[in-house]
């Protein structure tokens, strides 16, 4: 074999090398392969018992009720939480899943239960109103009624206390009263209390003729 063809295969062969840990190829002029490294410590998830003691509680939001099933840990700390609400496959429902997943990950994983808290309580959207609660007479929505609800249950009393938002106005018992007057008379009570929930997106639906409509997304009951 001639000198040259040897010397040209010997420097082929150290162009490539093949890294014995990890299979890796890199190259001899100096470029190193990057790595994905851990920037931070991950924290090591802490998983429930098989068998463990559980709260479940019952609530009502504007007509709508729901269930809160709460698992603890042996020294009664919250380590995760099922909501069950309106029609199973709903938008609402669906919506309640994720959010019961995503809490019950973070408390296992260390994430303290009052920040959850306090990032949910004030949160405004339908469906909200009166609760049957003694305790939170009047819920923004579904998440502060869940959020105060977790907080007077497993941190302290005050979450059961209505808040005021220090960027908005006080709302007053008067004008909380009003409107729902308003509501009531742009909506006859006898009506609403036997209309269906909406099987798209779980609100409340209201007359629409011979059938119901829901408000918020236009499904309706079957009618043309």
């Amino acid at each position: 074999m001639p000198a040259g063809d040897a010397a040209d295969r010997g420097s082929s062969a150290e162009t490539l090398a093949i890294e014995p840990d990890n299979g890796q190829k890199t190259k001899t002029g100096g470029d190193e392969v990057p790595e994905q490294r851990d920037l931070f410590v991950r924290a090591q998830r802490r998983k429930l018992p098989d068998e463990r003691e559980s709260v479940t509680h019952k609530f009502a939001i504007g007509g709508h009720e729901g269930y809160i099933i709460v698992g603890m840990y042996k020294e009664g700390a919250p380590g995760e939480i099922f909501i069950k609400m309106a029609k199973e496959g709903s938008t609402l429902s669906g919506f309640m899943d994720g959010l019961a997943l995503s809490v019950s990950i973070g408390l296992q994983y260390g994430v303290p239960l009052k920040a959850l808290v306090d990032k949910l309580t004030n949160t405004r959207f339908e469906p909200s109103g009166f609760t049957e609660n003694p305790s939170i007479r009047y819920a923004s929505s579904v998440l502060d009624y869940i959020a105060r609800w977790l907080g007077g249950k497993f941190l302290s009393a005050e979450y059961l206390k209505p808040r005021i938002d220090l960027h908005e106005e006080p709302v007053s018992k008067r004008a909380v009263i009003a409107d729902a007057s308003s509501a009531q008379t742009r909506i006859p009570s006898s009506e609403v209390g036997d209309a269906p929930s909406c099987s798209t997106c779980g609100m409340l639906m209201v007359p629409n003729g011979s059938c119901y409509k829901c408000a918020n997304c236009g499904s309706t009951s079957g009618c043309s």
